[in-house]
């Protein structure tokens, strides 16, 4: 039953999630300056191809899920971006090094089961100087926030495909080696502060 959920209900709760409108400005930022070859990391339904800039030539796509991968055939259809599928485990991707000019990653981190895996093979597959362009939920900055996300987070992880709230972005960034060149945090309207902590940015290559 519980494999069940997370292949073909847990993407669609996903793809209506985070495709709230509301979420749309940050999407246009996060995916402004990107321009060539990009690497998406956790693609989903293809919410981010309405954002993508006109500079993207082409994107390899980094989703596990089938069922995310046939909501996003709609998005996909109309898009006049070039868009593949590429390998399905981003912690593990068989894409070469330094093939990309620029990755993207939102709302993905989170769940991934090492971060820290993914982050290095992003760095490895950006060329030199390339760009990581995140939108990313995670560990709040005030204390009282943090500690209610301590204990509600065994229930986040259980119900939305491992989702963990208490993962510091611009720590995971750093400790991956990448340069932060821009970071915005703040808490995204209409939402529980415990799951709205977003942070926003870019990163390069170091």
């Amino acid at each position: 039953m519980a494999r069940w959920y997370e292949k073909h209900v847990l993407p669609r709760l996903v793809a209506r999630s985070c495709g709230n409108t509301m979420l749309a400005p940050y999407r246009d930022r996060a995916c402004a300056g990107l321009a060539g070859k990009i690497l998406e990391l956790g693609f989903g339904s293809g919410t981010n191809i309405a954002h993508y800039p006109a500079a993207v030539t082409g994107v390899v796509a980094i989703e596990p899920s089938d069922t995310a991968w046939r909501l996003s055939a709609p998005a996909r259809t109309s898009s006049a971006t070039s868009i593949e599928r590429g390998s399905l485990d981003g912690q593990i991707l068989a894409e070469a090094e330094g093939s990309f000019d620029a990755a993207l990653s939102t709302f993905t981190l989170c769940t991934v089961e090492n971060p820290a895996a993914a982050l290095a093979e992003i760095a490895r597959v950006l060329k030199p100087g390339g760009t990581l362009h995140f939108l990313e939920h995670g560990l709040a900055p005030e204390a009282k926030v943090q500690r209610f996300q301590r204990r509600v987070e065994p229930i986040q992880k259980a119900l939305a495909g491992g989702c963990h709230l208490t993962r510091s972005v611009e720590g995971m960034l750093r400790d991956a080696g990448f340069s932060i060149t821009a970071l915005d945090c703040f808490y995204a309207p209409g939402a529980p502060r415990f799951e709205s902590a977003l942070s926003l940015g870019t990163a390069t290559r170091s």
